[in-house]
């Protein structure tokens, strides 16, 4: 018999992080299990949830990080959001394929958009000719768009990422899911709350004024777990990685840059990266940068090179990307992970006049990796409210202009994440209130797949299926 279950991904929790600031999580997790589990390398969004969906390891379903270098388009892109991207059977269509009767709902968790589940939401702003941004959400079906937010309001984008970020986000994102339930009671829901990522990366896991932020999810957690507890519904809560004080960035692209291996496009007086054009490029992904080398001749430079660099503790070749479960296609040549106190940025520009004019905004898919300062306002800027209010006026009236008000200095960062935490407790973890569910003391991030399957009171009957099933013909 089918049991409902739903599975709330709380972004960067650890056991460090339960205790008074958390009454309400730590309280339930006393009550059941709490189990570490082994990141996946990198432990990074992305890549993290193929591999909790999935049961597979990076070289099967294909997510090496959160963005990659598309060979084929000579481009590196970050951010996409088709699940025809993720290369293995998701566990929704392993269930579905054990029991028919089997439905899903997935609120925001990464590669969404044209999935195989019953029901969806993900972000998918508006981005209209006159340069404006304008929240929005991709639903299937496509009926709930208009009528979630015409009941809960729109999806409060700004608040999801950049300067002005918020609890607003995750908590929308907490109502949506029993607002789904309610109408159409999915046999799986999944829940992707972001809220403590944005501090524990600004400011650090140390900063006592994370308090706030434990609080503020502890709340949207204790409200999500009493609701589906009277639904009946088996609740998991898990995180997908551990984030860790830092205080080095690594320029890679600058120290290449050096070398002569980088190739740039100028453009009205500011330099774009041309990946295409470069002998050697890396995609930095937070803690982990995949090093594409396009002249198989300097893999051998490049290695040394990047063996003298302070703040690099790992190189994977072809053996550590084996041994890591990452030897697939789309990772580099080589990969670069750095020391727990470091992190790559995507920087390539040597001054900061000829950064391109992305580099100041926010935009999560221009930038040729990723760039956790859009959580900040440049502290150099006046008046910083002034200046966003002119900038929105001019957007609203119609005028094609910047936001440019992220800063360029690296060091502002003090939290990172994608090197595997050092200890079990400032990694991620599966909490469950079916502790005979879980006969070991730790998990892989492939067990989750499976853990999710006896919740829901199935077993895996063959390690593959073919994902082409279709949705449930009563939620189409």
């Amino acid at each position: 018999m089918l049991k409902k279950t739903v599975v709330i991904n709380v972004v960067g929790l650890t056991q460090r992080l339960l205790g008074p600031d958390t009454p309400s999580l730590s309280d339930w997790a006393r009550r059941g299990k709490v189990i570490p589990i082994k990141a996946v390398t990198p432990a990074v969004t992305c890549t993290a949830q193929a591999t909790y969906l999935t049961g597979s390891w990076p070289e099967r379903h294909g997510i090496v990080g959160n963005g990659w270098y598309f060979r084929d388009e000579c481009e590196i892109k970050f951010w996409r959001q088709s699940n025809k991207l993720v290369q293995a059977p998701k566990v929704w269509e392993i269930a579905r394929a054990i029991d028919p009767d089997f439905t899903c709902a997935n609120l925001f968790w990464w590669f969404n958009m044209y999935s195989t589940v019953d029901i969806a939401l993900t972000p998918r702003p508006m981005y209209p000719a006159d340069g404006r941004k304008i929240p929005d959400i991709d639903t299937r079906p496509g009926t709930i768009r208009k009528q979630i937010q015409d009941e809960l309001g729109p999806f409060p984008l700004f608040n999801f990422w950049g300067p002005a970020t918020s609890i607003q986000s995750t908590r929308w994102i907490a109502e949506a899911a029993q607002w789904i339930d309610r109408r159409h009671h999915p046999t799986l829901t999944l829940v992707y709350l972001p809220h403590l990522d944005y501090n524990l990366q600004r400011r650090g896991p140390d900063d006592p004024r994370l308090a706030r932020d434990l609080r503020e999810v502890d709340d949207v957690c204790s409200d999500l777990i009493r609701y589906y507890g009277e639904t009946g519904a088996q609740i998991v809560l898990l995180s997908e990685y551990g984030i860790t004080p830092v205080r080095r960035p690594i320029h890679l692209n600058r120290i290449f840059r050096e070398q002569g291996w980088i190739a740039l496009r100028e453009e009205l007086g500011l330099e774009l990266l041309d990946p295409g054009g470069s002998a050697v490029f890396a995609v930095a992904d937070h803690q982990v940068a995949h090093v594409y080398i396009n002249d198989p001749d300097k893999i051998a430079p490049v290695r040394r090179l990047l063996e003298k660099i302070p703040g690099i503790e790992q190189i994977l070749d072809e053996e550590g990307k084996r041994r890591r479960h990452i030897n697939h296609g789309r990772a580099g040549e080589l990969i670069a992970i750095a020391a727990a106190d470091a992190w790559f940025t995507y920087y390539y520009w040597r001054e900061d006049r000829r950064a391109p004019d992305f580099a100041r905004t926010v935009d999560i898919h221009r930038k040729p990796g990723y760039d956790p300062i859009e959580l900040f306002i440049d502290p150099a800027l006046s008046f910083p409210k002034l200046k966003i209010g002119g900038r929105l006026l001019q957007k609203a009236l119609g005028f094609r202009t910047l936001l440019d008000i992220i800063p360029l200095d690296a060091t502002l960062i003090q939290g990172s994440h994608g090197r595997v935490t050092d200890l079990d407790e400032a990694g991620p973890l599966f909490i469950t209130q079916r502790p005979d569910l879980v006969s070991a003391d730790s998990l892989h991030a492939t067990d989750v797949a499976d853990q999710i399957l006896l919740h829901l009171g199935m077993e895996r009957r063959e390690k593959t299926f073919p994902p082409t099933a279709a949705a449930h013909p009563s939620l189409r």
